[in-house]
C-alpha cells in the first residue's frame, strides 16, 4: 500500500502554536503512556482459526494509527506533514543465538492479505541475522512496533536522543496476563508532545479496544 506525504499548511494548522512550542521553546518531549488492553476476544478469535496473535496486533495498530493524523505526522524536505499510512519495522527473534534482526511488512488494509504478506515475509527473510535484513530498508513512513513476550510490566518507557525531527510513535507490547478469565496485553507508546497530545492516544486506544473487541468486523 503506497503511502504519499501531505505537506501541512502552518498558517491554517490546528496546532500551531502547540507544534511551536514544543519544537522552539521546550525544544523536545517525547513521553510515554503505559495502558493494558482487554486481549480475551481477541485471543480466542485467533485460536480457533488457528491464526498467529502477533501480525494481528500489528495489523490493528496501523489500521488504527492511519485513522489519526497525529501519528502519521513527519518531516519531509524541512516540512512538516503526513503520511497516508504507516508501515511497520518490527524485531524477529532469532533462538539459536538470541538476537532481534529488524523486518518490515507493507502494510494493507485488508487483514488476509497483510496477514499473508507478513507470513511470506517471515519466511523468507526469518532465518537471517544481522541486524538489518536483505529486504529493503523500510519505507520513510515506517514506526516501530514490537512485543516482550518473556515478561508483562506495569510502566515503561523509550529514551530516545536526537529525536527532534523524529514523529513516529513506539508501541512495545508485553506478556500477556489471564485473572478470572480475563486475558489482558500491557502496551507502552511512545510519542512527540510537539505532534500528540493525550487526548490523541484516548481516541486511538478508544479505536484499538473496540477492533480487539470484534474481531468479526476485520477478520473473516
Amino acid at each position: 500500500m503506497n503511502s504519499n506525504f501531505h505537506a501541512i499548511d502552518m498558517n491554517t494548522y490546528p496546532r500551531a502554536h502547540t507544534y511551536n512550542y514544543f519544537t522552539k521553546t521546550v525544544s523536545t518531549l517525547i513521553y510515554s503512556i503505559n495502558i493494558t488492553l482487554d486481549v480475551t476476544i481477541l485471543r480466542a478469535t485467533l485460536k480457533n482459526k488457528g491464526l498467529k496473535f502477533f501480525p494481528a496486533y500489528v495489523y490493528l495498530v496501523t489500521r488504527a494509527i492511519g485513522r489519526h493524523q497525529e501519528f502519521l505526522m513527519a518531516i519531509q524536505n524541512d516540512m512538516l506533514g503526513y503520511w497516508d499510512c504507516r508501515t511497520p519495522f518490527y524485531p524477529i527473534f532469532h533462538e539459536d543465538d538470541k538476537t532481534i534482526t529488524f523486518l518490515w511488512t507493507e502494510y494493507n488494509e485488508d487483514f488476509e492479505v497483510f496477514y499473508k504478506n507478513y507470513i511470506s515475509d517471515i519466511r523468507e527473510y526469518g532465518n537471517n541475522h544481522g541486524i538489518m535484513l536483505s529486504k529493503d530498508a523500510p519505507p520513510s513512513n515506517n514506526y516501530i512496533i514490537s512485543c516482550i513476550p518473556w515478561f508483562s510490566f506495569n510502566s515503561l518507557s523509550m529514551q530516545l536522543q536526537n529525536a527532534k525531527n523524529y514523529y513516529a510513535p513506539i508501541f512495545e507490547a508485553g506478556r500477556f496476563t489471564e485473572t478470572n478469565g480475563i486475558i489482558t496485553l500491557p502496551l507502552s507508546i511512545t510519542v512527540n508532545h510537539a505532534t500528540v497530545d493525550g487526548y490523541h492516544i484516548k481516541l486511538l486506544l478508544d479505536e484499538l479496544q473496540w477492533s480487539m473487541s470484534h474481531p468479526k468486523e476485520w477478520i473473516r
